[in-house]
């Protein structure tokens, strides 16, 4: 039997054994517009739990729209020109209107890449488009510390100061804040470093409540709830969910909060399945392109099967890792993993306040390290690279998916060809 992975831009096909018994999970099919246009506009028509955009802007002289950047497949190209025009028509300025690629602590998305993100030239000829540098002190303003969970709160000034606050993004599953978008854009999109590393510190990553498709308790979560509602102001969002096939499912716009929590009700139709059953072998991927430019980001596959993965088990993924590992920082965090060891490197974490950039990273990979085998295929990772990820090496999918059926005693195994995009559930 042949099977289609996620997989760069192509994909990537594999045979299995034909005594394998695979259990393929992925999406359900979704009912898609043949008019995604039409769909945004009557989304912006009817905005939850907000006055209309119209009314919002009547009086504005500034707006700031932030978009995730290229590690997402979001579909740009789509709503921001019918969202500047909604704001140019109200009598915002161009010259007022800045869209903000919020970047969290990755690096910046310039030239051709830029282009790709916005996917419409006509935006970047009429508005400013600029990048979010976390660690620019002169680019963030401090709005103070949070209540519950005490983080210190640093945002980008451009979006603070602005008068029209909109926060645009994709909702999936997120294997920490339990789902992308909305709020998450805003905190880490568009945060101070000491911000993200506050919350991305092991008293956040370890608790149970910060792990793919839960809000409820969920510190994340709440922690960006809270940041939102420190900015002054309405602050809007508009949230899109694709397909298996990147095509647009749904797109809700308003009040951030409510907008979102529409977009997270409609995706977990899709993104959350109910298996019923662990498995021995685990077949998944990184989510193809975008996410799988970087061993970073294919951590995020590692860690959003793990419900289903017996302990002991094989998790097999594969990543195209088209631009190598990562930040600078990340890799130096892997290399202590693999020098320390699963639990040591875990101790040099628990009394930190302030997380070392991307090693949070890290520590969620201890997750699948704690219950099963790790074996990528990424043969664009070599040697020291490799040698750092701290997992097995697989040369040979096909081998590698027949050696582990053999070696576990079970023929049957769960697919998952689009990796963090959908998460499987045992119970």
């Amino acid at each position: 039997m042949k099977i289609q992975l996620a997989y760069g831009h192509n994909g990537l096909d594999v045979t299995l054994p034909a005594a394998a018994r695979p259990t393929v999970i992925r999406k359900p099919q979704m009912d898609v517009s043949a008019d995604a246009g039409s769909q945004i506009q009557a989304a912006l028509d009817n905005p939850a739990g907000s006055e209309s955009l119209a009314s919002l802007a009547k009086d504005a002289s500034s707006a700031c729209i932030l978009i995730c950047d290229i590690t997402r497949p979001v579909p740009n190209h789509l709503f921001l020109k019918p969202l500047i025009q909604r704001l140019l028509a109200a009598g915002v300025p161009a010259s007022g209107i800045t869209v903000l690629v919020a970047t969290g602590l990755h690096r910046p998305n310039l030239g051709d890449e830029l282009e790709e993100l916005i996917g419409d030239p006509w935006v970047q000829q009429h508005v400013s488009v600029e990048n979010h540098y976390a660690r620019d002190e002169a680019q963030c303003v401090s709005l103070g510390t949070t209540q519950k969970h005490r983080v210190p709160v640093g945002l980008n000034q451009t979006f603070v100061n602005a008068d029209i606050k909109i926060a645009t993004g994709l909702v999936e599953p997120h294997f920490m804040a339990g789902y992308s978008g909305g709020r998450k854009v805003i905190a880490p999109g568009v945060a101070h470093h000491e911000t993200i590393r506050t919350f991305h510190s092991a008293r956040f990553m370890e608790s149970p409540f910060a792990t793919s498709c839960n809000l409820e308790g969920n510190p994340l979560h709440e922690t960006q709830l809270e940041i939102v509602n420190m900015l002054q102001g309405p602050v809007l969002g508009l949230n899109t969910v694709i397909d298996e096939h990147r095509n647009l499912a749904f797109v809700s716009f308003g009040d951030i909060v409510e907008s979102h929590m529409q977009a997270v009700a409609f995706a977990r139709q899709s993104c959350e399945v109910k298996v019923g059953r662990k498995f021995k072998t685990v077949l998944t991927s990184s989510a193809g392109y975008p996410l799988d430019k970087t061993y970073y980001q294919t951590v995020k596959g590692m860690v959003t099967p793990l419900d289903i993965l017996e302990p002991g088990g094989d998790l097999i993924i594969v990543s195209e890792c088209s631009e190598g590992f990562g930040s600078e920082e990340f890799l130096a965090a892997q290399k202590r993993l693999v020098s320390l060891g699963v639990d040591a490197f875990l101790e040099t974490l628990t009394e930190k306040s302030l997380a070392d950039i991307d090693e949070w990273q890290t520590e969620m990979q201890l997750k699948p390290m704690r219950v099963g085998r790790i074996k990528l295929f990424a043969p664009q990772l070599e040697g020291t690279l490799h040698a750092a990820t701290g997992v097995a090496a697989v040369n040979d999918l096909d081998a590698a998916i027949a050696e582990s059926l053999a070696a576990q005693g079970d023929s049957e195994l769960a697919v998952i060809p689009e990796g963090p995009y959908v998460v499987p559930f045992c119970a």
